[in-house]
């Protein structure tokens, strides 16, 4: 250990770096000021309601694509989840005229097979007095009926055009509150994109459901055998008894086995229509090109309704919640609070504190379990965890080290939280740390994705892309009192769930 004069040239150093970083990387994103970059931004929206975010940034001849759809798992209910996942896997097997060989021959095979599905199910609902024979023999049925229709099928034909056409990066994701549809392409591939992407929505065919759900089902099934998982799903569940948050995104296993595609062509139509849809591109683009083909792709797309928002509130806690797994693996304890949503006031203030726990080695939570005490392998912190659209969790994260428990870990995180409550953060760490959330923030838009993605979420999750860039102020503001009352407010007993893994050496 240096003496104080050389641990004080190292902090100035490191604090010095950090500045720079963040002061090197500002001006590639915004130019002079805010004013400037909304020069180079065009957002529009259809007559149907869909609305576009066009950044130009014309270093590289590459678009990237973001359409970010204003649902996730939060929007079903009991007896349809998983049904937001399903349908992002459904996306991509093209739609009447990509994908198929005669789609009405493959139509009237499909229709069929939803039929014998629909049977299967009435005379499951028997329960025990179901006649066995007959759902085998409409089980056989079935299956032939999939293989009939499997024979118009033109396998992956909408991402092989892509591909052929210079697409890179093709992906989706489900969330909790969002679905989100990810490419980029060369610059002269926007009216490809235009066309390929407003044929995904406006003439869906939910080719190969039934196949699809098997594999989403044996995805369940691993995820039922990884412990971890299992603890986040119980977790959850435990932690949000009103509130949506509590479900799987992959959904329960009995809603997988009888969601039909009737039930996965009314979530399109009710969640999918265009006024739920954002779509931000960015890079070499004409805003007025792209406005050319957003109308005539994305315009000819019928309105619907708009996805109204959860109702149902979280309840306040009444009392400290518990759940632990007894389970031959790894121990991991997670401790969290219920907080806010990213449009509250408190919000930028958790951001800060998240970082101050668990940004790299001189975080506190790093040199107090894995550092000093040495109880952990590894230690962290999360906000907006498992979604930032409503009010979700502010969580603490351990895995102890060999020799260690729960126990040790769950009251040094304790000693970590009561310290916060006690004591205001030093200023030095307090810059440091908002220095290193906003270069964090700027980081992710450093590339057109990033930008693309960070700006439609914006857009939808807050009603303006521009409170991206007042997150930065925001950051700015926050003081020494603010993480010290949000930990007074928040990080309290009766607002509390924990959940463990406790290792055994043999199951019963």
């Amino acid at each position: 250990m240096g003496n104080k004069k050389e641990q004080f040239v190292a902090k100035s150093f490191i604090t010095l770096v950090l500045t720079a970083s963040f002061l090197l990387i500002q001006p590639a994103l915004f130019g002079q000021n805010l004013d400037d970059f909304e020069k180079r931004l065009t957002k529009f929206t259809l007559s149907n309601g869909m609305k576009f975010i066009v950044l130009e940034r014309h270093e590289a001849p590459v678009i990237s694509f973001f359409t970010y759809v204003d649902v996730g798992s939060v929007d079903e209910v009991k007896g349809i989840t998983g049904l937001a996942h399903i349908f992002e896997h459904m996306a991509f097997k093209g739609n009447q005229f990509i994908g198929t060989k005669d789609y009405k021959a493959e139509s009237d095979a499909m229709a069929e097979a939803d039929s014998i599905f629909e049977e299967i199910k009435a005379e499951q609902r028997k329960g025990e007095k179901a006649d066995k024979a007959r759902i085998e023999q409409l089980e056989k049925k079935f299956s032939e009926v999939r293989q009939k229709a499997a024979k118009y099928i033109v396998h992956d034909e909408f991402e092989e055009i892509l591909t052929r056409e210079g697409a890179s990066g093709l992906n989706a994701f489900t969330g909790n509150d969002t679905t989100g549809y990810v490419s980029s392409f060369p610059s002269n591939k926007l009216q490809l994109w235009m066309l390929m992407e407003s044929g995904r929505f406006a003439t869906p065919v939910l080719r190969e459901f039934y196949e699809e759900k098997n594999v989403i089902m044996e995805e369940r099934r691993m995820s039922e055998n990884n412990p971890q998982s299992r603890l986040m799903e119980e977790y959850l569940a435990l932690a949000f008894k009103a509130h949506p948050y509590g479900e799987p995104i992959i959904g329960h296993m009995s809603d997988l086995q009888t969601l039909t595609r009737k039930e996965a062509v009314e979530f399109f139509k009710k969640h999918y229509s265009p006024n739920n849809l954002t779509a931000a591109i960015v890079g070499d683009v004409d805003p007025q090109e792209a406005k050319k083909y957003a109308d005539m792709y994305f315009g000819a797309l019928p309105r619907g309704p708009v996805s109204e928002p959860v109702e149902t509130v979280e309840p306040p806690q009444l009392g400290e919640r518990r759940i632990v797994l007894k389970d031959m693996a790894q121990p991991m304890i997670i401790i969290g609070f219920h907080t806010v949503s990213i449009n509250h006031p408190d919000n930028a203030a958790f951001d800060v504190l998240n970082d101050i726990l668990s940004s790299g080695r001189t975080s506190r939570l790093y040199k107090s379990l894995i550092k000093d005490k040495k109880i952990a392998v590894s230690a962290s912190a999360s906000g907006g965890f498992p979604g930032e659209k409503y009010p979700g969790l502010f969580a603490f994260f351990a895995l102890p080290s060999r020799g260690h428990t729960n126990a040790e870990c769950e009251q040094a995180i304790n000693e970590q939280i009561q310290l916060l409550k006690n004591e205001p953060v030093t200023d030095d760490e307090l810059q440091k740390a908002k220095t290193r959330v906003r270069a964090g923030l700027i980081r992710q838009l450093g590339s057109n994705m990033g930008l693309a993605r960070q700006l439609a979420s914006y857009e939808v999750l807050t009603g303006d892309w521009r409170n991206l860039f007042k997150r930065i102020d925001e950051i700015d503001k926050i003081s020494a009192a603010d993480i010290q009352r949000i930990a007074k407010e928040y990080f309290i007993e009766k607002n509390r769930t924990v959940g463990a893994i406790e290792t055994i050496t043999e199951k019963n």
